[in-house]
């Protein structure tokens, strides 16, 4: 027998060995590992050409101003020269214990509440309207939205001028024969948290609306269709579709109302000033911050409750992110796996 034969009749009896042993069956050979290569230089380099001016704008104008915020915070600070009268943690104590601090914090809290109560069911049935052929959809959608585009400073002087005790409101109801109405929509404190709610959902629905309409084209109409012949109901649809489909929409808007809600200000301030806000029951953290701040000429004070506000909302944030909006953002990060 020549090496060539002996070769392969030792071949054939490897192969034959192998078929046996695997129930006949050849086990197909490894596929070869990729191996990740870094960047490199260049790599590296474009990144950091990429990312350096956002990183470098985020640190200049987040990181460094919640710092300082932070480091005049521990001081007496009348807002000008260097800080002097140290008072270590007295300034946030103070804060934290502060019934007026707490009243204002209980506010935001209930705007946070009844703001995702009020304006979501609302935002998402004129979507559902406005997402169905009719006459006059633009004008609708572009009527909707146009107070969300308004500047606050004209809402809140608008608003103040007609809510007022003799404004153009209770003079409407009296004109009608409701004078039953009439009513000091602003400085009672029974109703005054009702009126800043029913100003903020004019103000913001409109935004909700467009984001609810936006999630929704992404629904497929087969969906409906499938869901019709299944004996399917409108409202038995849009309850087994189209809420389960917007849901990660409806989280989305969510997380903004409440980052809004825990931070606002402008509308609170302009509308009840810096003294019938506390009296009304409409005050905020943030208007807590300037009058106690700010107009108090205690900067250092000011500068402590900012930092509070930030803490608070980042904690928030963070608690949000890691219970609600985990399931959105777990399937839009991609890892790389060695094969």
């Amino acid at each position: 027998m020549t090496l060539r034969e002996t070769a392969a009749t030792h071949t054939d009896a490897e192969t034959d060995l192998a078929q046996h042993d695997g129930g006949g069956v050849t086990p197909p050979p490894s596929a070869p590992r990729r191996r990740h290569r870094g960047l490199g230089w260049a790599g590296r380099l474009e990144v950091a050409i990429l990312v350096g001016p956002a990183l470098i704008m985020f640190l200049g104008f987040v990181i460094f101003p919640v710092v300082m915020a932070a480091y005049y915070g521990f001081f007496r600070w009348q807002g000008y020269g260097t800080p002097t009268d140290f008072v270590g943690l007295q300034n946030y104590l103070t804060i934290l214990t502060d019934p007026t601090f707490l009243d204002a914090l209980g506010h935001n809290g209930f705007v946070v509440i009844a703001s995702i109560l009020l304006q979501g069911p609302v935002a998402v049935l004129l979507a559902l309207m406005l997402n169905r052929r009719m006459r006059g959809q633009s004008i609708i959608r572009v009527l909707i939205f146009v107070p969300y585009v308004i500047a606050e400073v004209v809402v809140g002087t608008g608003f103040g001028l007609m809510l007022q005790t003799q404004g153009a409101l209770n003079a409407f109801f009296d004109s009608i024969g409701l004078g039953w109405l009439t009513h000091d929509w602003i400085a009672d404190p029974s109703i005054a948290i009702w009126t800043l709610m029913a100003i903020l959902t004019w103000k913001y629905v409109g935004f909700a609306v467009i984001l609810f309409l936006a999630g929704l084209q992404g629904i497929p109409e087969e969906l409906y269709e499938a869901a019709a012949l299944d004996g399917a109901g409108y409202w038995q649809a849009h309850w087994r579709i189209t809420l389960p489909l917007l849901a990660p929409t409806l989280r989305i808007w969510a997380f903004l109302s409440i980052i809004g809600a825990l931070q606002l200000f402008d509308l609170v301030y302009i509308i009840w000033g810096q003294y019938v806000a506390s009296t009304a029951g409409t005050s905020t953290m943030a208007t807590y911050m300037v009058v106690n701040g700010r107009n108090a000429g205690n900067f250092g004070f000011g500068n402590a409750v900012a930092v509070v506000i930030f803490v608070i909302s980042l904690v928030v944030a963070l608690i949000y992110q890691r219970f609600v909006l985990r399931r959105d953002t777990a399937g839009a990060i991609t890892e790389g796996k060695t094969r």
